[in-house]
C-alpha cells in the first residue's frame, strides 16, 4: 500500500466523544484529513458518550468546538458542513455492558446506510479507568472479530497504558483477550510529529552520520521536553501520574530509543519495533543507588505571578507529585556503551521545546583557541517543537589575524522547504490507524519492557519517603541538583525563553 492510498471505507466510534481529546485534537485531525483528501470515500462517525445529544445537537456542538480548536480560517461553511454531517452520536455508557447491543445495532444500521463492510475503528479517547472495560463490552456482543474483508475491526488506545508494570501487564492481557496484537493501536502522538520520524532519515540517509553514531565520536546526548505552563485543568489526573508517568516512561524513552535504536533490515512495522524493543531490553538496570544518584525529581513553587503546584485547584496539599524528571541512563550493547544519555522533563520552566541533542567528542588534538579561550564541542541539535529544524553547531576561523575559532551554526528548517507543512501528528497516526500500518505504535512488549525499567523508579519513591523532592521556582529550568547529573565540564543546554519558528538556536 502507498502513502498516497485512501483507507477503505470505514467507521470510525469515538468512546469518549464530548470530551476534552475530542473537541481538540480528534475533530480538528480528522478535518485536516478532510480536506486533504485522506478520509475514506466512505466514511462516517459514531461519538459515543453520556452527555445527551441528539445527532443535530452534536453537530451544532462538534461546529462550534471546530471553529475554536481546529483551522478553519480559509475553510468555506460548504465544506464544514459536509464534514460535520459524517457525525453522529449515540448516548451510552462504555462501563455498562448492558449497552454493548443498542451500540451493535447502531454500527450495522449506518454501515448499512453508508455502504461500509462493517469496517470499524474504536478511540478510546476515555479516562483509562475504561480502557479494560470498553474492549470487554466490545467483545461480548461480537464486535472484536475481524473479519478480514467483510470486515476490519481496531481499537486505538491512548496513553498512559498501566500506571507501573504489573496494571500494564494486566491491560495487555485484557486487550488482548479481546483483540489480537495487530488490531490494537498503542497511540503516542510523539511518533507521528515529522521531526521526530526524520531522526531516522537523518541517521540512515546521509552516509555522514551514521558512521559516526556510536560511543566512539558521541560523548552523550541531551533529550529535552519541557514546558512553560503549569497542568491547567489536568489537576486530577496529574496528581495522581506526574512527570515520570506522564512524559518519561512513555515520550521521552521513545526518543532515547529512535536515537538510539539499530537500523532496521526495512522500514516496517515488525523490524522497526524490534529495533525499538532492543533498546529497552538494552537499558542498564537500575538499583537503589542509582535512583538516587541519577534521578531527580523536583516541583514547582510560587514564584512572581506564579502560584505553586500545590496551591492549584484538585491538587493535594501535601503532594508530593513530581513536575520534573532528569536523569541518566545508559544502554549496554556495543554501540553505546559508556555514553550518558541524560532526559528531562518538566512544567513550568522557561519555554516550551522538545529536542535532541547530541553532543560529538572533541577532537584529540586542539590546535586552535575557541571564544574565551574555551574548547569547541560540536553539537547536532534535532529541534522536535516548537521551530521543527536541524542544526549543527560547528567551529570556524573568525575573521581576521590570528586563528580564533568560533561556535557557528549550519542549520536547516521546515519552513524552508517552501511552504511544505509539516503536518499533524494525530491526523497521520489516525490516517495509518485506518490504514492498518502499525509502525509507529507501541508493541505490547515494548509497553512491558520500559515499565520494566521504570518501576524500580517508581518503588523506591513510593517505599522510601526520604527520597528528596527539589523544590524549584516557577519559570527556572528546574532544580539545582538537576545540574550535577552531568558528566565535569557539561551543563544542560537551556534554549532562550523566547523562542519563534524563525529561531532555531538560541541558547542561555
Amino acid at each position: 500500500m502507498t502513502h498516497k492510498e485512501r483507507p477503505e471505507g470505514q467507521i470510525l466510534v469515538i468512546f469518549g466523544a464530548s470530551g476534552d481529546l475530542t473537541k481538540r485534537k480528534l475533530i480538528p485531525s480528522l478535518f485536516h484529513l478532510y480536506r486533504s483528501n485522506k478520509l475514506p470515500k466512505h466514511f462516517a462517525v459514531l461519538g459515543i458518550g453520556r452527555s445527551s445529544y441528539t445527532n443535530d445537537e452534536y453537530r451544532a456542538y462538534l461546529t462550534n468546538e471546530l471553529s475554536t480548536f481546529g483551522d478553519i480560517k480559509d475553510a468555506d461553511q460548504k465544506a464544514i458542513s459536509s464534514f460535520i454531517n459524517m457525525f453522529n452520536y449515540l448516548v451510552m455508557d462504555p462501563s455498562d455492558m448492558n449497552e454493548y447491543p443498542k451500540l451493535k445495532v447502531v454500527l450495522e444500521e449506518l454501515s448499512t446506510t453508508n455502504n461500509i463492510n462493517e469496517n470499524y475503528l474504536y478511540y478510546l479517547a476515555t479516562p483509562p479507568a475504561l480502557y479494560k472495560k470498553i474492549p470487554l463490552g466490545l467483545k461480548e456482543v461480537g464486535l472484536n472479530k475481524d473479519n478480514g474483508v467483510k470486515g476490519k475491526k481496531r481499537i486505538i488506545i491512548e496513553k498512559p497504558f498501566g500506571y507501573n508494570l504489573k496494571t500494564a501487564v494486566s491491560l495487555n492481557h485484557t486487550l488482548m483477550s479481546a483483540f489480537k496484537e495487530d488490531q490494537i493501536f498503542r497511540i503516542d502522538h510523539y511518533l507521528g510529529k515529522e521531526t521526530v520520524l526524520n531522526v531516522m532519515a537523518l541517521r540512515f540517509a546521509n552516509g555522514i552520520f551514521e558512521p559516526l553514531w556510536n560511543r566512539n565520536y558521541i560523548d552523550h546526548i541531551e533529550i529535552t521536553a519541557v514546558e512553560n505552563i503549569g497542568i491547567e485543568s489536568r489537576a486530577g489526573f496529574y496528581d495522581e501520574v506526574g512527570a515520570l508517568r506522564d512524559m518519561v516512561q512513555n515520550h521521552l524513552i521513545q526518543l532515547v530509543a529512535i536515537a538510539a535504536l539499530e537500523p532496521p533490515i526495512k522500514f516496517d512495522a515488525d523490524n522497526f519495533r524490534n529495533e525499538v524493543v532492543k533498546v529497552y531490553n538494552a537499558l542498564r538496570p537500575l538499583d537503589k543507588e542509582d535512583v538516587l544518584k541519577n534521578v531527580v525529581r523536583g516541583q514547582y513553587v510560587a514564584s512572581g505571578m506564579h502560584e505553586s503546584y500545590r496551591e492549584m485547584k484538585g491538587v493535594k496539599k501535601d503532594s508530593r507529585t513530581e513536575t520534573y524528571v532528569a536523569m541518566k541512563l545508559f544502554i549496554d550493547n556495543w554501540r553505546w556503551e559508556g555514553v550518558p544519555f541524560y532526559i528531562r522533563t518538566g512544567k513550568q520552566l522557561p519555554t516550551k521545546v522538545s529536542e535532541i541533542v547530541v553532543h560529538f567528542k572533541q577532537t584529540p588534538h586542539m590546535m586552535f583557541k575557541g571564544d574565551k579561550n574555551e574548547r569547541v564541542y560540536n553539537k547536532l541539535i534535532i529541534r522536535i517543537q516548537p521551530n521543527e529544524g536541524v542544526l549543527m553547531r560547528i567551529a570556524m576561523k573568525t575573521p581576521g589575524s590570528g586563528y580564533e575559532v568560533k561556535d557557528v551554526s549550519l542549520d536547516f528548517t521546515y519552513d524552508k522547504l517552501g511552504g511544505v507543512p509539516t503536518g499533524d501528528a494525530y491526523a497521520r497516526l489516525i490516517e495509518d490507524c485506518m490504514k492498518g500500518e502499525s509502525t509507529l505504535f507501541t508493541r505490547s512488549d515494548a509497553v512491558e519492557a520500559s515499565w520494566k525499567y521504570f518501576d524500580t523508579i517508581i518503588k523506591e519513591w513510593e517505599d522510601n519517603p526520604m527520597i528528596p523532592l527539589y523544590g524549584y521556582p516557577a519559570g527556572t529550568w528546574g532544580p539545582l541538583e538537576a545540574d550535577k547529573l552531568m558528566n565535569k565540564g557539561f551543563t544542560w543546554t537551556n534554549p532562550c525563553k523566547n523562542l519563534t519558528n524563525t529561531d532555531l538556536y538560541c541558547e542561555l
